[in-house]
């Protein structure tokens, strides 16, 4: 795949810096293509070496006359930014040179749009208002779907992907078929049922009372602890642009074994990748903990697999499971020195037993039907994996194990091996 490199929009683009003798360089360490990567740098890397005519304006990249796609971001919401996240293509062993220039941000070039966030909240009338912030509403003892496709929701131009906003808490995900941004659009008139397979593509996953696609959970005293009916639910958006997006889920009041914890789940989307990362910080406690997250194997005919990814441990399925009767492939990366446990939950129907959580959506609180992998954890300190997605129907050769694995392989490679950011 070749990165697009997108000029600015409208009128040309005017830089205004001082000379700089200084270029950013950056290596590709492997002997292998990397395509869509982004390389974040933090404000304080450049400010020793880069200076703008104005101290308001901010740094865009370039190789040659080319703009690369960019995009400047304030991660901790004081109003100045903290990091520039570039979108680059390496060839093997490349070293590549490139040039910093600064404008003012309200002539900030545009870039193709290929990540997107999406909380709608209802309105009352069918229609759905986006949102940055939300604090959902007690419904312990009630369930109302408020959101828009009833939940937080994040794609690129590879997969989407959703987290119910509600007392549920399970992954989900969206199958496309075209590198559109399209969850604005989900749950109106002019996309139609996301559960029919449509041109852009469909909700290809059945989750019932599993983990889903990454749903989170605490391993406690050998039982599972789903990370859902909380006393506090929030959504924060961190960024959004076409490099990456950042959100945060939040939680308070999660019982664990009589135990009072808070959670925060901060999930990052990149162009490109059929996977998301999440960090999770788990607070409350003292010593060690595992947190989980897994794969739902309701509909699997094929047994689960493992294997050993560069640093890392992966768990995956692949089979003819999805919605669409067709393949879908899930894996979770994780760090194998931080991989505690791997197992599969059982079968049984527990809402049928009446552990009924949500009744109008045949739910339960207490998991089963999920593959699962364990992680261990320290009080404040994130933790993190990757979620992985394909479908058979995107692309052929995901209908094949082999590949699924050798993606995975290949990119567990790039995230131990990241691309060496010098100034020199």
């Amino acid at each position: 795949m070749k990165i697009r490199l997108i000029l600015a929009v409208g009128a040309a683009l005017v830089t205004m810096s001082c000379q700089q003798d200084k270029k950013l360089v950056l290596t590709n360490p492997l002997d292998q293509v990397r395509a869509d990567e982004v390389v974040v740098i933090e404000r304080a890397s450049l400010e020793g070496s880069f200076t703008p005519a104005q101290a308001s304006f901010v740094p865009v990249v370039k190789n040659g006359e080319q703009l690369l796609a960019s995009q400047v971001d304030d991660l901790d919401g004081d109003g100045e930014w903290d990091e520039l996240a570039v979108l680059v293509s390496l060839q093997p062993k490349e070293e590549l040179t490139l040039a910093v220039d600064f404008v003012d941000p309200a002539e900030y070039p545009e870039f193709t749009k290929r990540t997107n966030l999406r909380l709608g909240i209802d309105q009352g009338d069918h229609t759905f208002k986006e949102v940055d912030y939300y604090l959902a509403p007690d419904n312990k003892d009630g369930f109302e779907i408020i959101a828009q496709g009833e939940s937080v929701s994040w794609e690129n131009d590879k997969m989407g992907f959703r987290c119910y906003f509600d007392v549920r808490n399970v992954k989900d995900l969206y199958g496309k078929l075209k590198p559109d941004m399209v969850l604005d659009k989900i749950h109106t008139p002019e996309l139609g049922d996301y559960h029919t397979l449509a041109d852009w593509g469909m909700d290809v996953l059945h989750c019932g009372s599993s983990l889903g696609s990454g749903g989170l959970a605490l391993l406690e005293n050998d039982s599972l602890y789903r990370l859902g009916s909380t006393e506090t639910y929030e959504y924060q958006k961190i960024v959004e642009g076409p490099v990456r997006s950042v959100f945060d889920l939040k939680y308070g009041g999660w019982d664990v074994d009589g135990q009072n914890l808070s959670a925060v789940e901060r999930v990052s989307i990149y162009p490109g990748k059929y996977w998301f990362q999440s960090d999770v910080t788990v607070s409350g406690f003292t010593g060690e903990k595992q947190v989980v997250t897994g794969i739902v194997t309701s509909l699997l005919k094929n047994e689960p697999f493992q294997f050993d990814a560069d640093v890392y441990k992966a768990i995956a399925t692949l089979d003819v499971q999805s919605l669409n009767n067709d393949e879908l492939g899930m894996a979770v990366l994780a760090k194998a020195d931080e991989v505690t446990r791997i197992d599969r939950t059982t079968d049984i129907n527990f809402f049928e037993l009446g552990y009924q959580t949500v009744p109008e959506k045949n739910f339960s609180q207490v998991i089963s039907e999920t593959y699962y992998l364990a992680q261990k954890i320290t009080n404040d300190v994130p933790a993190r994996h990757f979620f992985f997605a394909v479908w058979g129907l995107e692309n052929p050769k995901w209908k094949e194990i082999s590949e699924f694995e050798k993606y995975i392989s290949g990119e567990a490679e790039k995230l131990s091996n990241p691309v060496v950011v010098t100034i020199r």
